[in-house]
């Protein structure tokens, strides 16, 4: 379930009971307590089905109380406990995600060596009881869909750089003079030549004529006669170790498929991004920003979430640990380094935004960037404020929906 830290914990007036939910795969575990830390009902174990709700409800109800004097907890860990946190929503009970951190640094306090989902469930009750954990929310649903399909195709480009890699690797033992003909493999006109043949010698003893047709099919205009004729005859007198050619044909063979199904199905979810980009007003003023693309804002909205939770920049700035973390201790001074929490993928993807924009002239963040250098201070932390800087923008424009305004990077317009 995504996660999203927001406000602490609002005044528990009206409160009976505390529950904890520990959520699972197929089944959950929850305790409810009273407020003075007696169990209401104690830690039991449930379903994830329609029969496991009923049994849920069913003993909720018999604590005889309503559904808005009772605050449930769950752990926002993962996809599992969505069905059952909207269930809740509906019956009207009033329900706080936790962040797993949270838990874990409450389960340290009280000493807890032992994880399991009975401890789990009665920790998150007990940390509700305390007061002092703080509210995660639920996004909308354009920030989830953001979520799906950013998630995916990174996922997706993760494999394929993979299975590229691993053709490569196989290339050197199988044909390592195909690239003379095929700068990249992985196209669809070298993944067709490698399916049909997966080494040298099988390749060598194809007609070059039926190479040209094949070829000339995948990429019309591109290849000739020529380069078939070519392929054929570095085939003829290329160098293998010959060991495990069987398997290793094989393997080819798997590798191609599985990288032409991914390439078309990463095509797919880059397709569905744009889509989802088309369709949200929040993003028209972001995309003049020439620094970042369609894929880069997806990302930014999909692990920003709903940017209206946030009461001031630096909280934004703070979500996505690019907030600086001092140690002090006595006469002892630390090195400041940035805090780091939130999601590393959204580092990443302003970092590279921040060195596009350095390398543009005209760019406004450019042009901040080399004012901060011509005051003394260094590139590494000049690229660090300017990544700073476009969060904080993309974040203002989100929110507002205002026009892009170049002029007002670098000034006091907005407030970090």
């Amino acid at each position: 379930m995504p996660h999203e830290t927001s406000s602490p914990l609002s005044p528990r007036a009206g409160l009976a009971y505390v529950g904890g939910i520990d959520s699972g795969m197929e089944s959950s575990m929850m305790c409810c307590l009273t407020m003075d830390k007696r169990q209401g009902i104690k830690p039991s174990k449930f379903s994830n089905e329609a029969d496991g709700l009923e049994w849920l409800f069913e003993h909720l109800d018999r604590l005889k109380t309503s559904a808005e004097q009772s605050l449930i907890g769950l752990e926002a860990t993962s996809r599992s406990g969505e069905t059952l946190y909207h269930a809740l929503l509906k019956r009207g009970y009033r329900l706080c995600l936790l962040h797993p951190g949270q838990i874990h640094a409450f389960a340290q306090q009280r000493g807890l060596r032992a994880k399991t989902a009975r401890l789990d469930a009665m920790t998150i009750a007990r940390a509700l009881l305390s007061g002092e954990v703080r509210f995660g929310s639920v996004p909308g649903e354009q920030v989830v869909t953001y979520r799906e399909v950013t998630r995916w195709h990174h996922q997706l480009t993760e494999e394929v750089v993979r299975y590229k890699n691993d053709m490569h690797a196989l290339l050197v033992v199988l044909f390592p003079a195909c690239i003379q003909v095929f700068a990249d493999p992985s196209r669809a006109s070298a993944l067709s030549v490698l399916k049909a043949s997966p080494w040298a010698q099988a390749m060598s003893q194809a007609d070059p004529e039926q190479w040209y047709q094949g070829l000339r099919q995948q990429c019309p205009g591109r290849y000739g006669r020529k380069p078939a004729g070519k392929l054929i005859q570095l085939a003829k007198t290329a160098v293998s170790s010959g060991g495990a050619i069987g398997a290793r044909s094989s393997s080819m063979q798997i590798l191609a498929d599985q990288l032409e199904h991914t390439q078309k199905n990463l095509e797919l979810v880059q397709q569905e991004i744009e889509r989802v980009g088309d369709s949200d007003p929040h993003t028209c003023s972001v995309l003049a920003i020439s620094a970042l693309g369609p894929m880069t804002v997806a990302v930014l909205r999909a692990e920003l979430g709903d940017v209206d939770r946030f009461a001031r920049m630096d909280q934004v700035v703070a979500s996505v640990g690019l907030d600086l973390q001092v140690k002090e201790s006595g006469k002892w001074k630390g090195q400041t380094k940035l805090s780091q929490r939130g999601s590393g993928h959204v580092r990443r993807i302003l970092s590279l935004a921040a060195l596009r924009s350095i390398r543009r002239p005209s760019s406004p963040f450019g042009m901040f960037y080399h004012r901060l250098l011509d005051r003394g201070l260094k590139k590494g932390m000049a690229v660090i404020a300017v990544m700073r800087k476009l969060l904080i923008v993309v974040a203002h424009l989100i929110q507002t929906q205002e026009d892009d305004d170049a002029s007002k990077v670098g000034v006091q317009a907005l407030r970090a």
